[in-house]
């Protein structure tokens, strides 16, 4: 052993110095005058020999190592193989030559991509003379026509390892190339030919590449099967990128499981314009209008042409706030990258350059967190020699795409802002409520590593009034973040605030105390009224002079409103006695015939408006709201929210009642789930319409 020994350092050295010694003679042999060959190494370096050094060619690096090259062996990468021939097509197709694309999924699991482009060159390779151009692209890696950028100025893929991957990690593959007025095939198999290139036969009024393969099992499994789903999507948003090009898709029944179509043509004259449409559909919004647009650069073949779509959402878009969608020469770059933050430095920039135009002071703390947190953004940019971070493409890492997209979308924007004053005044207002917010929160935090005597603050969601006097104040408690976004834009900011409530607050009536004091929803009301809880209440101290509970009119909205006035009854008794809450009465139906619009609470009433507000067998188009979230802002404001034209019933308990109604709210609320069943018993035959469930 080499440690424990203890001595000078000279002592020390010396006894290292033998104990090493010692070592490699064994390794090296008995005299230490070498091994088996004599050469003193090759006991120490053990079998480890030129003979072990191992060569891969032509395709083999890639079916030892898939990951390298499609980012792994898992059902996204082999849906990417689908992503890299697509790719191939519509590099054809932006250069000019194509303008149709086929994609056609076969329930043998085969997949064809086909394009009426130039298709792929079948005649010799100068530096391979015994095979054919076709033949060293599918087989070689680095091998295409998108370094030298003649055959294409932009393109998806520079790596020249798209189609010879898809080649390798297919157990079946079929070219078929129609060029010259003739048609060629070649099969493939595991990166190999199978066959050599042959002439088909005559193809006089056919152009273009077909490219069909099978997904080798034994790389990506027996049971990995391409979803219709998955590549529709994919298939449907490469039309949305390039508007001069028809995409049509088919896909065998038997493999369709969901609403995916059996066929379908793609063709979007508004490109990414569209795509943000479908997206945002019924969904609350900002602004009404897209901010979009397009350059082309003709001149340097297609460099630097850039496409854009950004639509602000009231409550974002889904279940995310929202989104930046991005691509790169058509390749969707997920992780973002150059071009993204060249997008967001361009609205960042131009909303505060707007704020301070218009004198607003808090423009100046925007960031892009405010204004793209609840935005829907779709940026196409097309560059040459683009440069990504991995084979897959996630990110853009070229440093030119951020100068292109901020100097291109920065002008276009302040142009928008201005010649859209109101549009642009609502947006300032919307991102400037997201910095206040986002503030806010920043202060809880610090808030909450202070003493706790100084923890107390408003709830970061909570959107305040500006008004210091509560009077004619009102607060709103909302049901849900959706609907709690379109308040936000209704609202009179001078006297209404909004408290987006999640889902429904704990039931009061039979939760113990220690559950109550620790609720999120019950601690953020009672910060906001800022008048204390149970014991503790003090009406003179509570910050507003109306509370509003504002839910949706069907069944669950009334079971959030009865929990809110439960808790109310419960811990806040002499606010219900002063006259101070109140239920937002929002309508079910929208009247609306020649430019005419009306409201119905009820169905009674939508029957009554027909009649006196529209001409006998006039066409009237009566909707239904199913939610608060369904209406856009002006609607919400003008039903609901406005003192001038909403309905409002105010909860009151009469004096001689309240001993009724403790005894109603033990009954329906408390802990005897018995004596629930006992007043519905009673009550059964007093309900006269269907619940709306």
């Amino acid at each position: 052993m080499l440690c424990g020994f203890v001595g000078t350092g000279l002592d020390r050295a010396v006894f290292l110095i033998q104990n090493v010694a010692s070592f490699m003679a064994k390794r090296s042999g008995k005299n230490g005058s070498g091994g088996k060959n004599g050469s003193g190494d090759d006991g120490f370096f053990g079998d480890y020999t030129a003979k072990d050094i191992e060569v891969l060619e032509g395709l083999e690096p890639v079916r030892k190592r898939p990951g390298m090259y499609i980012g792994g062996t898992d059902e996204k990468a082999m849906h990417h193989l689908f992503a890299e021939v697509l790719d191939n097509a519509m590099d054809e197709a932006v250069a000019g030559y194509a303008s149709r694309i086929e994609v056609e999924l076969f329930d043998d699991g085969y997949l064809q991509v086909t394009d009426n482009g130039r298709g792929i060159p079948v005649d010799p390779h100068p530096k391979f003379k015994k095979k054919s151009a076709l033949e060293v692209i599918m087989t070689t890696l680095h091998s295409g026509g998108k370094f030298g950028g003649k055959a294409y100025v932009t393109s998806g893929g520079l790596h020249g390892v798209g189609v010879s991957v898809v080649n390798a990690l297919s157990d079946d593959l079929i070219v078929e190339v129609c060029r010259g007025r003739i048609k060629y095939r070649q099969t493939f198999a595991e990166g190999h030919p199978r066959t050599k290139l042959e002439k088909v036969g005559p193809a006089p009024n056919k152009r273009g590449t077909s490219i069909m393969f099978h997904p080798d099992p034994k790389i990506f499994g027996a049971k990995a099967k391409f979803r219709p789903k998955r590549l529709f999507k994919m298939t449907r948003s490469k039309a949305y990128l390039f508007g001069g090009v028809d995409i049509r898709w088919k896909c065998a029944p038997s493999l369709i499981t969901d609403d995916t179509p059996e066929r379908a043509e793609f063709h979007f004259e508004r490109g990414l314009t569209d795509y943000l449409q479908s997206l945002a559909k019924g969904k609350p919004t900002v602004t009404e209008d897209i901010f979009a647009g397009k350059i082309e650069r003709k001149e340097d073949g297609g460099h630097g042409n850039i496409e854009w779509a950004v639509l602000w959402g009231a409550a974002g878009f889904g279940d995310a706030d929202g989104f930046v969608h991005s691509y790169c020469n058509t390749i969707p770059t997920a992780e973002g990258g150059t071009h993204e933050a060249g997008l967001r430095a361009a609205l960042t920039k131009g909303i505060k350059a707007y704020g301070d135009l218009a004198g607003n002071k808090k423009a100046a703390n925007i960031t892009s967190e405010d204004t793209l947190g609840t935005a829907g953004a779709i940026l196409s940019i097309f560059v040459r020699n683009p440069e990504f971070q991995g084979q897959t493409k996630d990110k853009l890492a070229t440093a030119e795409a951020q100068r292109i997209v901020e100097n291109t979308m920065r002008p276009a924007f302040d142009h928008w802002l201005a010649s859209n004053p109101k549009q642009a005044g609502l947006l300032l207002d919307w991102v400037i409520e997201r910095s206040d917010e986002r503030q806010r929160r920043r202060k809880e935090k610090e808030v909450s590593r202070q003493a706790a005597t100084r923890k107390l603050r408003l709830p970061g969601k909570l959107a305040d009034c500006s008004q210091k006097d509560r009077t004619g104040t009102e607060i709103f408690l909302v049901e849900g973040d959706s609907a709690g976004g379109s308040a936000k834009q209704a609202r009179n900011r001078a006297t209404q605030a909004i408290l987006p409530l999640r889902g429904k607050i704990l039931n009061v009536a039979s939760a113990q105390r220690d559950k109550i004091l620790a609720n999120q929803e019950i601690a953020d009301m009672t910060q906001a009224l800022g008048a204390g809880i149970g014991s503790k209440f003090d009406l003179d101290a509570l910050r507003y002079e109306k509370i509003i509970i504002m839910t949706d009119a069907d069944v669950d909205g009334a079971h959030i409103a009865a929990l809110l006035i439960t808790f109310f009854h419960q811990e806040m008794p002499e606010l219900i006695r002063a006259g101070r809450l109140y239920m937002a009465q929002p309508p079910l139906f929208r009247l609306t015939a020649g430019g005419k619009s009306v409201y119905a609470m009820n169905e009674e009433e939508r029957d009554a408006l027909l009649k006196s507000e529209f001409k006998v067998n006039q066409n009237v188009d009566v909707g239904r709201f199913k939610g608060l979230g369904e209406m856009n802002p002006p609607q919400l404001k003008v039903t609901t929210m406005n003192p001038e034209t909403r309905r409002l019933a105010r909860v009151v308990i009469a004096e001689d009642k309240i001993e009724a109604a403790d005894d109603l709210v033990n009954r329906l609320m408390g802990k005897k789930a018995e004596a629930r069943f006992q007043f519905i018993q009673e009550n059964a035959a007093f309900a006269q319409e269907a619940l709306d469930i």
